[in-house]
């Protein structure tokens, strides 16, 4: 490799308690504040009434569920009627991927479709975003870090991306806190979640050593903490957590992802299933193929086995009884089996993904398919 480019959000912060520094900044950027949030998160109220407070008109939009096509369409039309010079989002990884779709079409004049990859036109966006900030409530996405933002497009049975390399926030404010005392099953979820954005990365054929840097890091302290914080609750998991997450969505931003992801778009699209579920149960799996694909194909194994030794050092065992042992942890703790679906077809779909792009070796529909068979 003899270079590479590396994007990132204009500002990042991190750390407990500096969640409140995200009023100044926001007045900074302008009076009318579109805030989008989900239902759950106490941190939004205080602070649409801190904005408020200090002057501003606040229109707050909530998210529910993942974004999709329809629901987009109508929080957009709200939003352009309020005329926002700025958007913040407070919530998990659909909460920040509404805010940031929002922050970047209110300017657009053209159909929501004609700007999506694989089902639209996948057209630039004609004009800058609106400033966007992003707050995370959950640590699993990495939406905070990100240039794109994952649609739903019932009517495809698609889970697909606007993207825009201006779509990368202009603050990503990573506040542990807001993460406290998340539900089990949502922490389970989301926290495979973001253990996967930093090990698919990793893998990446697209791989820097930017990126190589921040995962090997990162891969074995999310896979310490995920199982101390499914024991109990505990501040420095939370904290570790959060740093993998936005460690995650800086990577995949910069080193893209692989067959995992190029399923799960799939897999959501058609079922509904939730994102982060999706990708636990298919990372084992995902990676006893890429091993045996890199083997039979001569390639090099240091990376997957180092990958490997991590998993080890986190659940005992080495090689593929590392891996025998995670997803054993995995199913129980809880996470949900995958729906029931046409394997075939997701997996000759999957092929066209952006993500599986990224993957470290190519891999067949008939072994996808044996990929979800095994998850």
């Amino acid at each position: 490799m003899t270079g590479f480019d590396f994007a990132a959000p204009g500002r990042i912060v991190f750390g407990r308690g500096r969640a409140a520094e995200a009023v100044p900044a926001l007045l900074g950027w302008g009076r009318r504040i579109l805030l989008v949030r989900g239902g759950s998160v106490a941190f939004a109220d205080r602070l649409a009434a801190d904005l408020v407070g200090a002057g501003a008109t606040v229109c707050q939009i909530r998210s529910r569920g993942e974004p999709d096509l329809p629901g987009l369409e109508a929080a957009l039309a709200e939003a352009r009627a309020f005329a926002p010079e700025a958007v913040v989002a407070v919530g998990g990884g659909a909460v920040i991927d509404l805010g940031k779709a929002l922050a970047a079409l209110v300017p657009s004049d053209r159909p929501v479709i004609d700007h999506l990859e694989v089902v639209g036109a996948g057209l630039p966006l004609p004009r800058a975003p609106l400033p966007f900030a992003a707050l995370p409530s959950t640590a699993g996405t990495g939406a905070e870090a990100t240039r794109n933002a994952v649609i739903g497009v019932p009517a495809a049975g698609r889970k697909v991306s606007l993207r825009d390399i201006r779509m990368l926030p202009r603050l990503a404010l990573v506040d542990p806190a807001l993460t406290d005392g998340c539900p089990r099953a949502v922490t389970l979820a989301s926290g495979l979640d973001a253990i996967v954005q930093v090990i698919e990365p990793y893998l990446s054929c697209r791989a820097t050593p930017l990126t190589d840097a921040l995962c090997a890091a990162a891969i074995p302290e999310g896979l310490a903490a995920l199982p101390r914080l499914m024991a109990a609750e505990d501040p420095a998991a939370r904290e570790a957590m959060a740093r993998v997450s936005l460690t995650g969505g800086l990577a995949l931003a910069n080193a893209g992802l692989g067959a995992v992801h190029g399923l799960a778009g799939v897999i959501g699209g058609r079922t509904g299933a939730a994102h982060g579920a999706i990708c636990g149960r298919l990372l084992v799996p995902v990676l006893r193929a890429n091993r045996a694909a890199l083997a039979g194909a001569g390639g090099d194994l240091a990376r997957i086995e180092r990958v490997l030794d991590w998993i080890g050092a986190a659940f005992g065992g080495q090689g593929a009884e590392a891996l025998d042992r995670f997803a054993d942890w995995i199913a129980a703790s809880g996470l949900p089996p995958l729906p029931e679906m046409d394997r075939a077809a997701v997996a000759t779909e999957a092929l066209g993904s952006s993500s599986m792009k990224g993957n470290p070796v190519p891999l067949s529909a008939a072994t996808l398919a044996a990929v979800l068979a095994e998850a």
